[in-house]
């Protein structure tokens, strides 16, 4: 029993504390030097063979007053600790990152600069039908100041039995509008394979929600110059997102776009959620351009114009949208395409909120 003053004992405590602080915080920095090492040689950050080893030494030499268990858990503590250090190093190095750009990407499409603080609306309809159908929606983008135009040739559908697109032939229906009324043309890729023969017909490839964390698909859209149009998945956090783009961007082209396009929730009055947060958060982490889906965020005509102009107001740097000439006859997401006088409307509304 120790005869020590209690104030004695609490100092020492004290001094022992600050000893751990600082061999802790000599650790941290040899494990950052080490997690540099192993960036540059393309070694796993986390190595369990290693931190089994480590762990059995150190129960080896325990010679108490913790058992063998309460040491382990302490240890595994501070090893996780310093692997979250190195993988927090390696957040900061992301290329989409503001940390590591803190300028805003621009990027230009013809004479359409996307990022530079005008907001930018794409349209067009969900999948291309005919070429009277695709021109018909090309000629009042053209009369509303629209320069951008969307449309589906692959369609990845729920169903394996619903309309899946017109395939390159729907590319070359919206290559033909977009040249005779000068526009811009987006449309999606599912396949890794179509990418470099996509880029001969559009302005942009989407990689749509349900591509998202297809990998391969997005180190084959980083192989090519043309610019990317990157859409949130359903069920993907922020962090997921970014780091999509990170294996665009690392492949070698930086012309990504983000596209928060509604998540799924336990909500069934929309088609999905919009998660507005999203925008400033992807605009205060990344410098690359946001946009908003607002057609698949919500499935609502009626609230279109509404979550578009709270989208603009969160900082996005433009909104996507479906149009049809007559969606009661669309062959996908009928419901909610806006035919055209409810698309003059829209832009009508987006038009007064950005002159207020």
């Amino acid at each position: 029993m120790s005869n020590r003053p209690l104030e004695e004992l609490r100092t020492q405590l004290d001094e022992i504390n600050m000893e751990l602080l600082h061999l802790l915080s000599k650790r941290a920095s040899l494990v950052q030097e080490i997690g540099e090492v192993k960036k540059r040689q393309g070694v796993n950050k986390f190595d369990p063979e290693r931190e089994k080893k480590m762990l059995d030494q150190l129960v080896a030499q325990n010679q108490g007053p913790f058992d063998n268990h309460t040491v382990r858990y302490l240890f595994k503590q501070i090893f996780k600790a310093s692997l979250d250090l190195q993988i927090d190093d390696q957040k900061k190095d992301l290329l989409v990152s503001r940390k590591k750009q803190a300028t805003d990407t621009m990027i230009q499409l013809g004479t359409t600069k996307v990022g530079n603080g005008t907001p930018q609306i794409i349209a067009g309809p969900c999948s291309v039908e005919s070429e009277e159908q695709v021109f018909a929606v090309a000629k009042v983008l053209k009369e509303q100041g629209v320069s951008i135009m969307r449309g589906g040739a692959f369609k990845p559908r729920t169903s394996p039995y619903d309309f899946q697109g017109l395939g390159v032939e729907g590319l070359k229906i919206l290559r033909k509008a977009a040249d005779h009324y000068d526009l811009q043309v987006i449309s999606e890729v599912v396949s890794p394979s179509d990418i470099e023969m996509a880029t001969e017909f559009v302005d942009v490839i989407q990689i749509g929600a349900r591509n998202m964390q297809n990998f391969e698909l997005l180190k084959a859209a980083g192989t090519v110059n043309t610019p990317i149009l990157l859409k949130r998945g359903l069920a993907a956090t922020i962090e997921e997102f970014l780091f999509a783009a990170e294996y665009i961007v690392s492949n070698g082209n930086a012309n990504v776009m983000l596209c928060e396009r509604g998540i799924r929730t336990y909500e069934k009055w929309t088609r999905n959620t919009l998660d507005i947060s999203a925008v400033p958060i992807l605009k205060n982490e990344s410098h690359l351009p946001v946009f908003v889906d607002v057609t698949h965020s919500t499935g609502r005509r009626d609230i279109l114009l509404p979550c578009a102009k709270a989208a603009l107001a969160a900082g996005a740097d433009g909104v996507m949208l479906e149009v049809h000439p007559n969606p009661s006859v669309a062959l996908s997401d009928a419901k909610q395409q806006l035919d055209i006088p409810s698309f003059e409307a829209f832009m009508a509304g987006i038009k007064q909120s950005i002159d207020a």
